[in-house]
């Protein structure tokens, strides 16, 4: 593994806290956190940009609520973005995955998803959605699925159907007002 692979996988460990609970755990922390500091006045936001995103952000050319591949983004900067905004930083290195199960499982381990994700389509959509909507008020999420497989046992079919998962919980985040950005690359 390269040296940047290690950086964004720090990166993505010092941002979720790796080890420390599940993704429904750290968004209630945040939650709590964030009511306990009474939270900066909401601002009227520019359209195109969720509430809590200013003008100059990386994300001023990239919709709201998407899914796409990373082309010219790199990881550190989505991460510093995300942070910078406030949102959720989520990121997933695939590369070493070679089927559906495999995918699905590091996902679940690098989202820090509860025990109990049932590794399968619906399940991945209940974590990104409703496990997640129902802590509360969400900041906004920079999601990063890098090195996506290019497999037999993991085809185009797929893939797209992964992506599609992200897809619908982007529209699901979209109803909600709250951006949710997916950048993903194929290994």
């Amino acid at each position: 593994m390269s040296d940047s692979i290690y950086a964004h996988d720090t990166a993505a460990a010092e941002l979720f806290a790796a080890g420390d609970g599940n993704l429904f755990q750290r968004v209630m922390q945040l939650h709590a956190a964030a009511q306990a500091g009474g939270g900066p006045e909401q601002q009227e936001a520019e359209p195109g940009l969720s509430s809590n995103e200013e003008p100059m952000s990386l994300f001023t050319t990239v919709r709201p609520n998407l899914v796409q591949s990373i082309r010219a983004f790199r990881v550190q900067d989505l991460a510093d973005e995300a942070s910078r905004l406030g949102q959720h930083f989520l990121y997933a290195y695939c590369g070493a995955a070679q089927s559906k199960q495999e995918v699905m499982e590091t996902i679940a381990t690098s989202f820090l998803f509860p025990k109990h994700f049932g590794k399968n389509y619906d399940a991945l959509y209940d974590c990104l959605t409703d496990l997640v909507a129902k802590a509360g008020a969400q900041p906004g999420f920079v999601i990063v699925l890098e090195g996506l497989p290019i497999a037999q046992k993991f085809d185009k079919e797929g893939r797209e159907t992964l992506l599609d998962v992200f897809r619908e919980a982007a529209e699901f985040w979209a109803e909600r007002k709250v951006a949710f950005r997916v950048f993903y690359s194929f290994a």
